[in-house]
């Protein structure tokens, strides 16, 4: 949640040129990773707005069939085997096949 790379909504909302109800129903939706501080206030990292990033993001969470902020922040951030020790966000980066992507997610759905 402190992390340097988590932002506000409204700061989000102003990175994505949207209003903030526009990032709150993508964080219902699954559009965008958000998570809920206890105070009941959201953090999106911002690194997911970035191109290679943001195309995956809606598929990502399709595939793992949650919305849920934390468990699809874990998952894009830790590293697997199956990408060959990358995290599906530093495999996304490095342009890794987003099918790829995809198949690990849709494993570690089951």
């Amino acid at each position: 949640m402190r992390a340097a790379d988590m932002i506000s909504l409204t700061e989000a909302a102003r990175f994505a040129l949207v209003k903030r109800v526009t990032i709150r129903s993508w964080i219902k939706t699954g559009r965008a990773i958000g998570v809920e501080h206890t105070s009941g206030t959201f953090k999106l990292p911002r690194w997911q707005f970035e191109p290679p990033i943001w195309a995956g993001i809606q598929a990502v969470t399709k595939a793992l069939g949650t919305t849920d902020g934390w468990q699809l922040l874990i998952f894009i951030e830790s590293p697997s085997p199956a990408l060959g020790g990358l995290s599906p966000r530093a495999a996304l980066e490095q342009g890794t096949d987003m099918r790829r992507i995809l198949a690990f997610a849709s494993a570690e759905a089951h």
